[in-house]
């Protein structure tokens, strides 16, 4: 298939998907890496792959009517996009935030895809998700609105048919609402059908752990294949969720310096090095924003309205780690990190670099980890959730933690071993679309045309 082919075919789907500039983002940046396995492999081009892997197998819109703690019925809108069922049952997580569109789970959902496919378990791709916003919301709130939801939504799981966890906006205390309705509405304890759950009722441990610690699992083991290290690395780590604190975590035990975090409102900067318990304390229990930090830590500063890339252009920065949001380094913000001279980019987030960003890491060669690769952890220890929910099993942390390591240690090595075998090595961009298309592209061929 010639680029000519490939660009006709991006552009019957931005036509059929109009306005969802995510969705558009997502899928460009994978067509980009599929030239030469498209020339190498004309099957796939025959029964129109790209075609049906842009397209959706369903889309689920639906009303969500729920009463507020004032008597009155708020509206909000529920989807559930079950992408792509080649490999597995649907697995992704549910968002709740006002930002959610339609072009939102979608661009999600086409990542979660390839992420899944990556860690060579067999499960498919779906994104999930409502404009509702928990923050601000009271207990009861928000119960009746997840057990609104899933009285639409539980006509279209199973655990083996889709398989939601949490995303933005959904913890464990969501989870069990959300569980807790599906029980009721089925009449079954299904505990393979939703992941993420508390550990007294079939969740995993390492679940909370697993996106931020995946992330700097995949990060070590890029900077060893390049002869580097993280130990005495200076880092940046975007956010102060699950992913940011964990993955925190994770480069302090293995030596690195994690001097600034962030969150909606501003960034911190600590050249001490940031205080994990302080920020959890912050974060996680009183549900503060970050400035407290710099308010309560000697030596730390706080930027209203700045994100923390900016203080690598005052500091030398070895390691960045996206962990918040999608598109959250531009074009600048990659100069200032480049300016601050740093090695390594390891996405911890669902696409947080712009193309403009990414190009700009790429051309100075910048070790660059795609998040559908750096941040598969999550659905990783999601399905390890559902093998031990199988089996009624329970694992220990430090087996688990093991599992987790030797999958993030196998997406690298896939994604290493097809930028090599397709004449760029070390481009972990186009070794994990790759790696991840062609076991997707696969199935889809084995199972004819449905």
């Amino acid at each position: 298939m010639s680029n000519d082919q490939i660009d006709a075919i991006l552009e019957q789907v931005l036509a059929r998907n109009p306005g969802e500039d995510e969705f558009h983002q997502a899928v460009r940046e994978v067509f980009d890496s599929l030239p030469r396995v498209l020339a190498k492999r004309p099957e796939y081009t025959e029964a129109s792959i790209l075609q049906r892997l842009c397209e959706p197998e369903r889309q689920i819109i639906f009303r969500v009517p729920w009463v507020d703690d004032n008597g009155r019925v708020q509206i909000n809108r529920g989807f559930r996009v079950q992408f792509n069922s080649a490999l597995g049952p649907y697995k992704g997580g549910l968002r709740f935030h006002p930002t959610v569109m339609l072009g939102t789970v979608k661009f999600l959902g086409f990542e979660q895809i390839f992420k899944n496919a990556l860690t060579g378990m067999p499960i498919g791709g779906g994104k999930g998700g409502s404009d509702f916003d928990p923050k601000g919301k009271s207990d009861g709130e928000i119960m009746r609105f997840c057990q609104s939801f899933m009285t639409e939504l539980s006509q279209h799981l199973g655990e083996y048919t889709d398989v939601p966890a949490g995303d933005i906006g959904v913890g464990g205390r969501e989870i069990g609402y959300l569980f807790g309705q599906y029980k009721r509405m089925t009449n079954a304890y299904e505990s393979g059908v939703l992941t993420g759950k508390g550990l007294t009722w079939g969740g995993s441990l390492v679940r909370t752990e697993a996106t931020g610690y995946g992330t700097v699992f995949f990060a070590r083991r890029m900077l060893e294949l390049a002869g580097r290290s993280l130990d005495g690395a200076k880092v940046l780590v975007s956010g102060s969720g699950n992913v940011a604190i964990y993955a925190a975590e994770k480069v302090k035990e293995f030596g690195g310096l994690v001097v600034g975090a962030s969150d909606s409102a501003g960034s911190i900067y600590d050249p001490e090095g940031i205080d994990l318990d302080l920020l959890r304390d912050i974060k996680e229990r009183r549900r503060d924003r970050i400035s407290a930090y710099a308010d309560e830590r000697l030596g730390a500063q706080y930027r209203d309205g700045r994100r923390v890339w900016s203080v690598a252009d005052e500091t030398p920065i070895d390691v960045a780690l996206p962990c918040a949001t999608q598109n959250e380094i531009s074009e600048s913000d990659a100069k200032s990190l480049l300016n601050g001279g740093v090695t390594a980019v390891a996405e911890g987030a669902n696409m947080p670099t712009t193309p403009e960003a990414v190009r700009l890491f790429r051309d100075a060669g910048v070790l660059f980890a795609p998040g559908k690769a750096a941040n598969a952890g999550g659905v990783a220890t999601s399905a390890l959730e559902m093998q031990q929910n199988a089996s009624r099993d329970s694992w220990s942390f430090e087996y688990t933690e093991q599992r987790l390591s030797d999958i993030m240690d196998g997406i690298h090595e896939r994604c290493a071993e097809t930028a090599e075998e397709y004449g760029t090595p070390g481009d972990y961009v186009l070794g994990a679309n790759i790696a991840g298309f062609t076991r997707v592209a696969d199935a889809m061929l084995a199972l004819g045309v449905i």
